[in-house]
């Protein structure tokens, strides 16, 4: 406890921040928030520890005002500075992404408001409907033009056409609710578990019952109900007065996950994501700090609430590279959560069907515990899966109208989709590349259409026909004619948007949807989808990698993957591993119900060591194969890889301090410094951009010496620096 004259140290959400001195004006604690100023700017930060500065008690500050709105414990501030250690964030960098809504230390603003008037006869267009999710998607709270235009991805011009049509209805800013979300949950004993469920549950109960850290890997195939038995956790923990995360990849897992959450918890779960209102937010951080809110369903960055006494973790999808943020500081948000559960002392579950090697490896140097479930729930069947050979099963050609184009679906393909559509079940395609095309070419000059701002070709996207960067987001008009040489421009490769176009084509009469990021934004748009499918509206669905994980579609009995071969040939050490999880996450859609399943793979490589694996259903082996792989490369779980990536504005500034970078890097023992070279994608958003990449055994303390390293170099102003530890990306 310090009282009122006592020097504290305060750490405040900033890039650089390490901490600073300040004077209390009353009795406080460490944890406790506290609004400080900095150079005139008001911040809102958590006292760490006695100050420490030396400096003139005359130069100090005085704290502004002690926040009354929870703590942080000394657990969690431990966890701030473990965290900072691991991955080079400055530990300002961490706090920042907890204190991550500063509206919830103040009044809410006074600000017009609307509600969405659902009678409305207007024509339904694809931007009000995006509108009406955003509002469905908050429990159709009233809703500010800011966070209309955010959360819903429209521009102001249709939210002021909107208020005028009255489809937007003005209305008085809701009271304060300081109760809101504090749903009382229980067991509905809607479900009973199958014994090798019930065993898994068991062992963990045990766990959060006996209290302290541990992990369990519930290691199930898809559709064994992995869902139920971390259910049956987070109740055990909830009931014993903890708090629980459930984390996500997605928030568009959610789709069926909040059915099946309701059913079995008797209300529906808090959701923490990026689309919901500044009010929202705003409730469910003040209520997790309050600890009146103790289950949380969320992405990444619920990992980030200022969590009171939180005693279980689940990570579903836990293999799953969206854990891995590469934009406000780079971290996986699976390796955070169980640095914080061992600081803290409580049991993590990751939950996956293709587990990470990372995870497999730790299980086999017994460190983590493994679950496993090998049925599936309900006695469905594992699908057949099979490859057909593209060499010597040539797409055939179609036609619309006069014009003819070249296939991307083999005969063998197509007859399955026959045989699946006359049974009356349907079908999935899968294909990881969004729009019609990714190349857009001139055959006789060899011209690119490419993005001005990025070193990226521009994708085609026909349903909007426009030219898009998938790095920038820049759009363009597509060319008639080449504009250096005026002949004729044409694409090459096929996206979704061509398949569906095959499909349609071929199959006239199949009712088709299309599911990617470019035509699902929001939770209410792909539910309204997976209705659909469970109604049987839909007879043929083709999708990204949106499909591949976390939906259950009974009647959905023939997967067939277009192009298998799209992963397996990358720079990344993890091609393989990804590729395989990918595919044998999209064949687990199939047969899923009463029906048996089939997955049919088009491949140029059918004796891929991966593909091998995915028809024979030998994961393990495939795993142990790529892990011998990678002890003999010294990669990752064997070794350890910190990513430099240096960016500047200008060329010859990013050359000259990325060679005095170079000229000091230290001798390491036992690993190396390689670089810099020209990243893959060497511009993005006008910055250019080198990268080193730091390499050392499994037990190299790697991090202090890159962070010596860099600090040796006077760093330009325009430059910046990403240090990216163990990374997922290597473009």
């Amino acid at each position: 406890m310090f009282n009122n004259g006592d020097i504290v140290k305060v750490l405040i959400p900033n890039v650089i921040n390490t901490g600073y001195d300040y004077r209390l004006d009353c009795s406080a604690e460490i944890g406790d928030f506290v609004r400080v100023s900095v150079m005139n700017r008001q911040y809102i930060g958590v006292i760490v520890g006695a100050g420490d500065s030396n400096l003139a008690p005359e130069k100090i500050k005085s704290i502004i005002s002690l926040c009354n709105i929870g703590k942080m414990s000394k657990d969690d501030i431990d966890w701030i500075y473990k965290m900072s250690q691991w991955t080079l964030m400055a530990p300002g960098a961490v706090l920042r992404l907890i204190i991550n809504v500063p509206d919830a230390f103040d009044a809410p603003k006074t600000e017009q408001l609307y509600i969405y008037n659902f009678d409305t006869k207007s024509k339904m267009t694809d931007s009000r409907q995006a509108v009406a999710d955003a509002f469905q998607s908050n429990d159709n709270d009233a809703m500010s033009v800011n966070d209309i235009i955010n959360i819903a991805h429209v521009s102001n011009a249709v939210v002021k056409t909107m208020i005028k049509n009255e489809i937007l209805v003005p209305t008085v800013a809701r009271e304060i609710v300081d109760n809101r979300f504090q749903y009382k949950y229980f067991d509905t004993n809607t479900v009973i578990l199958n014994p090798e469920q019930q065993s898994a549950a068991d062992k963990i109960a045990d766990a959060i019952d006996a209290g302290g850290f541990s992990v369990y890997l519930l290691d199930g195939i898809t559709g064994s109900g992995k869902t139920q038995v971390y259910f049956d956790s987070a109740l055990r923990a909830y009931n014993a007065g903890k708090s629980v995360l459930l984390m996500m990849p997605e928030i568009a897992l959610t789709a069926q996950f909040m059915d099946r959450f309701e059913k079995r918890f008797g209300a529906p779960p808090v959701v923490w994501h990026s689309n919901l209102t500044s009010a929202r937010r705003r409730d469910i951080w003040r209520g997790v700090a309050r600890g009146d809110i103790r289950i949380v369903v969320g992405t990444r960055s619920a990992l980030f609430l200022p969590w009171q006494n939180l005693g279980l973790i689940v990570v579903d999808e836990e293999h799953d590279t969206s854990y891995k943020q590469e934009d406000m500081g780079n971290y996986h948000a699976r390796d955070m959560a169980i640095l914080r559960a061992k600081i803290a002392g409580f049991p993590v579950i990751l939950a996956s069907a293709t587990p990470s090697t990372e995870t497999m490896h730790n299980v086999a140097m017994g460190k983590y515990n493994r679950l496993r479930l090998t049925s599936r729930f309900g006695g469905a069947q594992m699908p057949k899966i099979e490859t057909i050979d593209m060499r010597n099963n040539r797409p055939e050609s179609y036609k619309i109208g006069d014009d003819e184009f070249t296939g991307n679906l083999s005969a063998q393909l197509c007859a399955e989709i026959t045989k699946t559509l006359d049974d009356k079940k349907q079908v999935m395609l899968f294909i990881n590349r969004r729009g019609f095309a990714p190349i857009v070419q001139c055959k006789k000059c060899g011209w690119v259409a490419e993005c001005p701002d990025c070193s990226m070709a521009l994708n085609y996207h026909k349903h909007i026909n426009k030219l898009v960067c998938h790095m920038c987001g820049h759009m363009e008009n597509v060319p008639t004619v080449c504009p250096q040489c005026k002949n004729n421009v044409s694409t090459r490769g096929a996206g979704l948007e061509k398949i569906e176009q095959e499909i349609n084509a071929k199959f006239p009469n199949a009712r088709t949807a299309l599911v990617s990021s470019d035509t699902i934004m929001s939770r209410q748009a792909l539910e309204r989808l997976v209705h659909k499918m469970e109604n049987g509206k839909i007879d043929i669905i083709i999708g990204t990698q949106i499909l591949a994980k976390g939906h259950h579609f009974p009647n959905l009995t023939l997967v067939g993957v277009v192009d298998a071969d799209m992963g397996l040939f990358g720079t990344d050490f993890r091609a393989g591993e990804h590729t395989f999880q990918q595919l044998f996450q999209v064949a687990g859609r199939a047969g899923r119900g009463e029906f048996p399943g089939r997955v049919l793979l088009q491949t140029y490589q059918p004796e891929h060591p991966v593909i091998r694996a995915i028809c024979a259903g030998d994961r393990d082996e495939f795993m142990a194969s790529d892990m011998e792989s990678r002890r003999a490369a010294q990669m990752p779980p064997f070794g350890q890889l910190i990513a430099v990536i240096v960016e500047s504005d200008k060329e010859i500034t990013l050359k000259k301090y990325c060679d005095a970078l170079s000229a000091s890097a230290p001798q390491l023992n036992g690993g190396r410094i390689m670089g810099p070279i020209a990243a893959q994608i060497y511009q993005i958003r006008n910055w250019y951009r080198m990268r080193f990449l730091v390499s050392g055994s499994a037990r190299a303390n790697l991090q202090p010496i890159v962070r010596d390293w860099i600090s040796r170099v006077k760093q330009p102003a325009n430059v910046r620096i990403k240090i990216d530890v163990n990374p997922q990306n290597f473009m």
